[in-house]
């Protein structure tokens, strides 16, 4: 493996929370330190390969699009230069530099809030099937890509293993306290709508996205994780936009799901081995998202 991928973090003097599929968290006390790694997942399993700088991409996203929609809810971010942090992690700076966030600790909320303008992924797939995305009825004669009337709000269980499930709104108000549901798909709808607009002038369609919430220290709503992420998200050019043929469009995880799926594999563990060319085009993808959205 190359060095410029990061694929685990051993940083000895600090207590290690959790691997996730994408990141390493670190707990200091008051407060976390996320590391995203270059470790990419497909159809919830964890690949053996890493991508070179996906972490560094990841972040750098995330700080930006946080940043743009602190009107809209508070994030988790602390710090995002190592520089920043306090005294003991600037021993790792070597491996925090660009790809880590000193955060707020939240409590996390057990919904993934999923946010769908254009009609793709798993969406699609039922609407082949049976006319709607999540149980909300869609008009008849919709192509793969094309844009919604209105944002969709299709909410997911979140898995730590295994697959998440799309679910219901009112499974969501089951889930958690309705009030706090309806104040969860409010915001993920407007932080989408929001990112759309700033995108569209860019020469980009965000055609999906998920958000993850959590509750700070006073049980306030916050914005946790990553957000608007070629990993999170589907980014097609404007320009080559076209509904019924979007499938080589996109600047983000889509490429590598559509390579496992053209080589049958099964989805379940373990994963297959990525080839060179697909890992560098992969980077190469996510590298030209950020430049169009971040520049």
């Amino acid at each position: 493996m190359s060095d410029d991928v990061i694929l685990k973090t051993e940083l000895p003097t600090l207590k290690l929370l959790k691997r996730g599929k994408v990141r390493d968290i670190y707990d200091l006390d008051d407060k976390l330190l996320i590391i995203s790694t270059d470790r990419i997942s497909a159809f919830d399993v964890i690949l053996p390969n890493g991508i070179p700088e996906k972490g560094k991409i990841l972040t750098s996203m995330s700080s930006y699009w946080f940043k743009i929609m602190e009107d809209i809810i508070p994030n988790h971010i602390i710090a995002a230069d190592c520089k920043d942090f306090p005294e003991p992690l600037k021993q790792y700076c070597d491996i925090l530099k660009d790809r880590s966030m000193l955060v707020k600790k939240a409590k996390p909320l057990p919904v993934e809030c999923i946010v769908r303008g254009y009609i793709s992924g798993s969406g699609w797939n039922e609407y082949k099937e049976k006319g709607s995305v999540c149980g909300i009825k869609l008009p008849d004669g919709l192509l793969e890509g094309s844009e919604l009337p209105e944002p969709l709000f299709t909410p997911s269980t979140k898995a730590d293993e295994g697959h998440d499930e799309n679910i219901t709104f009112d499974k969501v108000k089951k889930i958690i306290a309705p009030k706090l549901a309806e104040e969860l798909k409010a915001k993920s709808i407007a932080i989408y709508k929001k990112a759309r607009d700033i995108a569209r002038t860019k020469g980009m369609i965000i055609a999906d996205t998920k958000f993850e919430f959590g509750l700070d220290e006073k049980s306030k709503l916050i914005l946790i994780d990553e957000i608007l992420t070629p990993d999170s998200s589907r980014f097609w050019p404007l320009a080559d936009y076209k509904p019924g043929n979007v499938q080589d469009l996109s600047l983000d995880k889509q490429f590598i799901r559509d390579y496992l799926i053209s080589i049958n594999w099964d989805k379940k563990p373990p994963a297959p081995n990525l080839p060179q060319d697909i890992i560098l085009k992969t980077t190469e993808r996510y590298k030209e998202a950020l430049k169009r959205l971040v520049g």
